[in-house]
């Protein structure tokens, strides 16, 4: 993998202007003086570094004027070279460089991931709530500073700095391999921008998108966001619901998909089933005491939602089964069909 020029551009350039200036002095001193290489590199070396050595030989006045415009146009080039190199080896820029390059290794090989674009109060409660589920994650976060304090030691949580939407940030993060994103920047126009660049990219991304405006939300799902969600106005209408029916959001918020409670709600598609309770009825999956789990919900192939769904309803491909259990059982539900 090539290293990032944008990284080490300041390196690049004052490489390449302090080589200019050696090349310059070496072929100047070669033609004005006529000496050979060798003496004319020496001679050129001495003076851009101003060691302060005697000269190779006897200088001419023409050799003295060239001289002098080599020292006035490479003492601030050599002075530039040095700071920079001494900046980057001292000031550690090379091992964040290689700290992220380590990173970037390992996203190449995710599948299956979800990317979250922005780590704000959003974002960040998004990735921790995923990261608790052990679902592999990428954040693309432009902020070093927020990336360098919350730079996270778990294998499925990865930092990749950048602006997320620049197209190029998206695939290093693995978009075409994902399987859904979750925009969660502070501008409307900035997520809407990611949703149509994954889109475009990933025809099959799940994509979920943070909207601070209700009129931008058909924009973003227009753009081709699968969800798009409005957090101060789900707190709010929150908040009020504690209000007016607090004991149902109580339980609510006791049963929500947290993975922090002893009671959980968990999904069991079509594909998750093994083999021998594929294409069976709820009455025959919960006459098998499979799961010790309560079948709260049910989804057809068409989308639609079935709440305490009727036992002849059948698993068949897309559907999907939403079970509310205790802790131990979701566990056992867990290992029996290797969900998690």
């Amino acid at each position: 993998m090539l290293l990032n020029y944008k990284i080490f551009a300041k390196i690049y350039y004052a490489f390449a202007l302090l080589f200019l200036v050696i090349i310059s002095g070496t072929i100047g001193y070669s033609i004005v003086e006529g000496w050979s290489l060798v003496d004319s590199f020496y001679m050129t070396i001495i003076t851009v570094s101003t060691v302060g050595y005697g000269e190779v030989q006897d200088l001419s006045e023409a050799g003295k004027i060239f001289t002098s415009f080599l020292i006035i146009t490479s003492f601030g080039t050599f002075a530039f070279a040095v700071t920079s190199i001494t900046s980057y080896l001292v000031g550690g820029e090379y091992k964040l460089y290689f700290k992220d390059y380590k990173v970037n290794k390992k996203i190449e090989n995710l599948q299956g991931h979800t990317i979250i674009c922005g780590y704000g109060r959003v974002g960040r409660q998004a990735a921790a709530d995923m990261v608790y589920h052990k679902e592999k994650v990428v954040v693309i976060e432009t902020n070093d500073e927020l990336v360098d304090q919350n730079m996270a030691e778990d294998s499925n949580f990865f930092f990749l700095r950048g602006d997320a939407t620049v197209d190029e940030n998206l695939e290093k993060a693995g978009i075409a391999r994902a399987k859904a994103l979750i925009t969660a920047l502070p501008k409307d126009s900035d997520n809407l921008f990611v949703v149509l660049s994954a889109r475009t990219i990933n025809p099959k991304l799940k994509i979920i998108s943070r909207s601070s405006n209700m009129k931008n939300c058909s924009k973003l799902s227009s753009a081709g966001a699968n969800n798009v969600i409005m957090p101060d106005t789900v707190g709010g209408s929150h908040m009020a619901s504690l209000v007016t029916t607090p004991d149902v959001m109580e339980f609510l918020d006791l049963i929500k998909i947290s993975g922090k409670n002893e009671i959980n709600i968990e999904e069991i598609t079509f594909r998750d089933l093994p083999p021998d309770f594929q294409f069976k009825t709820i009455a025959e999956l919960d006459a098998k005491k499979i799961t010790g789990c309560n079948i709260v919900g049910y989804r057809a192939p068409n989308g639609d939602y079935q709440i305490n769904p009727s036992p002849e309803l059948k698993m068949v491909p897309d559907s999907k089964l939403f079970v509310l259990g205790n802790a131990s059982q979701i566990e056992h539900l867990n290992r029996l069909f290797g969900l998690k």
